[in-house]
């Protein structure tokens, strides 16, 4: 298992070593102490899967304040784009946003600690993607912010009439939710 870093600090690109053979594959899709050797602390608590039935669904950007909440986003069917946004205050990377294309075939695999908002562009049908967290899901601790607000500006695979739900639709932008108190949750410390 590799593990690189990206241009934001503590965000990674997991890359897992993959055995194949006439039977098929085999792969570890996570090593705590793998990635403690890289850095990176992250005791997965929850794990989540999702199926989006059609290309062009976006799901995000999500992120859990209370408990904050780290991800590893991986790709089980079909392909999607993977992003990753800093929403914590002070952060010299603050509405910084970084995306890899993830698939089943290159089973590419994206961490983002706490403090950063998660979302997905799907790039095929029938595409699911699995993720662990680091915390237990709170429906009252949740909040999202804009897949497409212009500070941010990701540049998505595809840019026409995306699949969305209406929550995600009205999604405030990111200088809506700094204005918030709980947006203190993930305030940058300098290390």
């Amino acid at each position: 298992m590799k593990i690189e870093p990206t241009h934001i600090k503590n965000v990674f690109v997991i890359k897992p070593l993959v055995r194949e053979d006439e039977r098929g594959f085999f792969m570890e899709t996570h090593r705590e102490d793998i990635l403690e050797q890289a850095g990176v602390s992250f005791r997965c608590v929850q794990a989540n899967h999702s199926l989006s039935t059609k290309k062009n669904t976006v799901r995000g950007l999500h992120f859990q304040y209370d408990p904050p909440m780290a991800k590893i986003m991986r790709v089980t069917r079909g392909r999607a784009f993977l992003v990753a946004v800093d929403i914590r205050k002070g952060s010299p990377t603050l509405g910084k946003w970084f995306g890899v294309e993830a698939s089943e075939e290159n089973k590419i695999q994206l961490y983002a600690p706490a403090g950063f908002a998660r979302g997905f562009q799907t790039l095929e049908d029938m595409t699911e993607i699995q993720y662990l967290t680091s915390g237990l899901y709170n429906k009252e601790g949740e909040a999202e912010i804009s897949w497409l607000d212009s500070e941010i500006n990701i540049d998505w695979p595809i840019k026409d009439s995306p699949i969305l739900s209406d929550r995600s639709g009205k999604a405030p932008s990111l200088s809506d939710w700094l204005n918030r108190p709980e947006a203190d949750t993930f305030f940058f410390a300098s290390e």
